[in-house]
């Protein structure tokens, strides 16, 4: 028998399952490509498994991070990375001990992401600010059909790829039906953001890649500010209004790059141990 130990955590409501043990995984998890979509599936379903967004794998660092994060969506596909994600796992690896202080160095198929986690937990919460890395905006509108005639859509990319839509109120919009569609109209996929101004800030629903419909996304929060500031919506620092609660996301110019930083809260949920054996879960 195997057990492997899961610690969820959550950063507005986007919620994750982190195992830092992967040699506790089953064997076929750990080596199969298949095997791993279906674990990932499996303790990521809400009605059959454990329930969460995505489930991250914290593996063995080669690029002299203090972790690699290897991340996959509830559907069981391969993430690039999280703005989410990285700041939940910061959050557990200081939580465990796992390092030393509160900085947390991070390697993601991105590219080595710092996180900081900047103040003491309480009631299992603390503020995290994850480095994002840059951001490349789209220079023009895409096409797609599927919206309401005053919404435009245009590319970002914050090391997995964005689609954010504008021009229009939110409540026009059906981001669940818009979402399903357009995640699909990118080879590979995308997430899709719809965004309104408010006052400075932005207000931002989403449809994830791989997740469908989520309480937040950090992310799509980078990316929609990128876009807001590229047409002069708002400016370097943002807040942004996720359904779960608020970002924070500043934006720098440095080398001819926009480099993003995003801040928020991340919270402990608890454990969980399942234990397998040739068969499968027993518990």
């Amino acid at each position: 028998m195997t057990t492997v130990r899961l610690l969820k955590y959550e950063g507005l409501g986007n919620d994750f399952l982190i195992c830092l043990d992967p040699a506790g995984l089953p064997r076929d998890a750990v080596a199969g490509e298949a095997a791993r979509a279906a674990f990932a599936r499996f303790v990521c379903d809400r009605r059959r498994g454990l329930g969460a967004d995505g489930l991250i794998v914290a593996e063995a660092p080669e690029l002299g991070g203090d972790v690699a994060m290897n991340l996959r969506n509830s559907d069981g596909a391969p993430a690039e990375t999280s703005g989410n994600g990285l700041r939940c796992l910061a959050l557990c690896l200081v939580d465990e001990g796992l390092v030393k202080g509160s900085d947390v160095l991070v390697e993601t198929v991105a590219g080595l992401r710092a996180c900081a986690v900047r103040s003491a937990p309480v009631a299992g919460c603390a503020e995290v600010r994850a480095e994002m890395g840059d951001v490349v905006v789209g220079e023009r509108d895409e096409p797609a059909a599927e919206l309401p005639d005053s919404w435009r859509a245009r590319r970002a990319d914050t090391g997995n790829p964005h689609l954010v839509l504008f021009g229009g109120a939110l409540e026009e919009l059906d981001i669940e039906g818009v979402g399903r569609r357009l995640e699909t109209a990118r080879e590979g996929g995308q997430n899709v953001e719809a965004i309104a101004p408010a006052g400075g800030s932005l207000d931002l629903v989403v449809w994830e890649r791989g997740a469908g419909r989520t309480q937040a996304c950090g992310s799509g929060s980078v990316a929609a500010a990128a876009v807001a500031r590229s047409l002069g919506l708002v400016g370097d620092t943002v807040e942004v209004h996720n359904p779960g609660g608020t970002l924070m996301v500043e934006l720098a110019a440095h080398d001819g790059s926009l480099v993003a930083f995003l801040s928020g809260p991340a919270c402990r949920i608890g454990r969980v141990d399942l234990t397998f054996d040739a068969g499968g879960v027993l518990s």
